[in-house]
């Protein structure tokens, strides 16, 4: 999981959890609930953060619509026009949380099959991508 701003800064990476966790388990693990981490902040979120707002308070919260399932009745849910347009917008946001992600990945290790079990090893290296991304983007706005 990681936290950045709309010009590509990274402010928080989470530890690397297994692929069975989900995003709202590892955010909840990450933040506790009830301690008012982010009520001063407007803050985006992808669609698997769903009901966050159950347990946090944000000055603003967006967060895209999901779809809804199908069922026997409804074989083929769409979403309607302003959920359609409101995902756009919202996407056009969250975009430069991805262009950090990718930042990060420019550095290959992250990128290539790692072999070792380490997870430690495999923090520092997440770590350490992001504050060479971090660095980069210092010198560029220099």
């Amino acid at each position: 999981m990681i936290m950045s701003n709309k010009k590509r800064f990274i402010y928080y990476v989470s530890y690397l959890y297994l692929g069975k966790e989900n995003d709202m388990g590892i955010f909840k693990s990450e933040f506790k609930p009830g301690l008012g981490w982010f009520k001063d902040l407007r803050v985006l979120f992808d669609l698997g953060f769903t009901g966050v707002d159950k347990y946090y308070q944000f000055q603003e919260l967006v967060i895209g619509h999901k779809r809804p399932r199908k069922s026997k009745d409804n074989p083929n849910p769409q979403l309607s026009k302003e959920q359609k347009e409101k995902n756009t917008a919202v996407s056009k946001e969250r975009i430069y949380v991805e262009h950090a992600i990718g930042g990060m990945k420019r550095y290959r290790i992250l990128t290539a099959k790692s072999r070792t079990r380490s997870y430690k090893l495999k923090n520092q290296i997440i770590g350490n991508c992001a504050a060479l991304w971090n660095y980069k983007l210092l010198l560029n706005t220099s």
